[in-house]
């Protein structure tokens, strides 16, 4: 038997040797061989790999084979989300279960109906005896992410069907993670409150009579306490990410493995796996963390000069996390405007009149937006359109209301799980057929040597 710090060696020399086997593919060999990297065309538009009438991002259009840029759209089933919010808000009340409604069903509801729709998803928000101990408390995680997907996935156990692929199975399912996985993610946040940070455990009973967004904040606070303009904001937030098209990471996570005719847990579990990543739904929290470290190292926050410096050092990889990203800034469809973040700075602007702590990072964070272009032209010498997505936004606003950083990203797929669950019903019914694009291999044929002559 090895020692531990045998081991520990034995792991680090087989780390070494691997490191010598994976390294990054020269860019020119995705142009030799035409491999779209990334599914995307050398204009920057993504390559075709399906039909979808769920949803649709708008950023740009082609006009005799060139790429013009336009204001951005986000549509839910044909309708302009901007419309949606506003209207929403005009007649005071929580949009986010209407959202669903239409996302999963194709139209918008009439009052019954969104009431109903909207008292079944209170029923159903309380787990099954025994799972929040089992599941969620008897093993604690770091990243309330990786435990939404690990509680989603033990939620096929303690359903007596849950492979059966109809339409009304799936649909079945799909609210009933919808009902519940704000639930699982309080709890999550509770557990690593408190076995990890060592606060006080609150495990709050979900109430059936709130909104999605009310409910939220009655469960990670620990006095259940929120005000209404708070709920309303939250509830903005859930309108704006439920859905973002069929060709984004976690939605296409959703459609690709669900076209394997696999069950709606393990869908629903990687694309929670896919959105936890920093160049997806996790980069609200990476803009909070670079915020964070400009704020830092930029001793003037009104000094532009200083900003632009510093911002330039972040896209030369020489500062922040060496990624040469600057976070929440530019985006794969949206050119001129992204939608989501102007709905989102609209609705914080509108929190500063009281919460007015936060003008003057407010003002950074416009600041960053503002010059990043600039900084890019400079240090690329790519005149590239480029405008802040919603991520540069989000992370500030749940800031704003007091919501931890841990459930940042949570709240995004607390959100989105509406969109993959109408993209995986529609991948599943629509088009049944394994998606499975093809790779070229890139190595030669080797003869194989025995192992004593090796």
């Amino acid at each position: 038997m090895l020692t531990e710090t045998e081991r520990i060696r034995l792991q680090e020399r087989f780390q070494e040797k691997a490191a010598g086997v994976y390294k990054p593919f020269s860019k020119e060999l995705f142009k030799q061989y035409r491999v779209k990297r990334g599914l995307r065309n050398d204009d920057g538009t993504g390559v075709m790999a399906g039909l979808t009438s769920v949803g649709t991002v708008q950023g740009y259009f082609i006009d005799d084979g060139e790429k013009i840029p336009m204001e951005g759209h986000l549509k839910y089933r044909g309708y302009d989300i901007t419309d949606i919010v506003k209207n929403c808000e005009n007649e005071k009340r929580f949009g986010f279960e209407e959202v669903a409604y239409l996302l999963l069903f194709g139209h918008l509801p009439d009052k019954k109906t969104l009431t109903d729709f909207s008292e079944l998803i209170g029923t159903l928000r309380n787990l099954p005896d025994g799972f929040a101990e089992d599941m969620i408390l008897k093993a604690p995680s770091t990243n309330i992410m990786n435990k939404m997907a690990r509680t989603v996935l033990a939620s096929y156990s303690y359903d007596s069907n849950p492979d059966e692929i109809t339409v009304g199975n799936i649909l079945r399912q799909s609210i009933e993670l919808i009902a519940r996985l704000p639930v699982m993610a309080a709890y999550g946040y509770q557990a690593k409150s408190h076995y990890h940070d060592g606060n006080s455990l609150y495990l709050h009973t979900p109430q059936q009579h709130l909104s999605t967004a009310e409910n939220l904040l009655y469960m990670i606070r620990p006095d259940n306490k929120y005000t209404i303009e708070e709920a309303e904001m939250l509830d903005t937030l859930l309108m704006i990410h439920a859905e973002h098209g069929g060709g984004n990471n976690s939605a296409f996570t959703t459609r690709v493995i669900s076209s394997s005719d696999t069950d709606t847990y393990s869908a629903i579990s990687a694309a929670i796996g896919s959105l936890k990543g920093p160049k997806h739904g996790g980069a609200n929290a990476k803009v909070m963390g670079m915020v964070d470290d400009i704020k830092e190292n930029v001793k003037n926050w009104d000094d532009e000069n200083e900003l632009k410096a510093y911002l330039a050092k972040i896209l030369r990889k020489e500062a922040f996390d060496g990624s040469g990203l600057i976070y929440g800034m530019g985006h794969a469809i949206y050119t001129y405007s992204d939608p989501r973040c102007v709905l989102l700075k609209e609705k914080a602007e509108e929190l500063l009149k009281t919460h007015t702590e936060f003008e003057k990072e407010y003002k950074l964070y416009c600041d960053i937006e503002r010059l990043t272009p600039q900084v890019f032209a400079e240090v690329k010498k790519n005149e590239k359109v480029m405008c802040a997505n919603v991520d540069m936004y989000s992370g500030f606003v749940y800031k704003m209301l007091g919501i931890p950083a841990d459930m940042y990203t949570p709240l995004f797929a607390i959100s989105r799980i509406v969109g993959w669950c109408a993209h995986r019903l529609e991948e599943v019914i629509g088009c049944g057929r394994i998606i499975r694009p093809a790779y070229k291999s890139m190595f030669r044929k080797k003869e194989y040597v025995n192992i004593d002559k090796r």
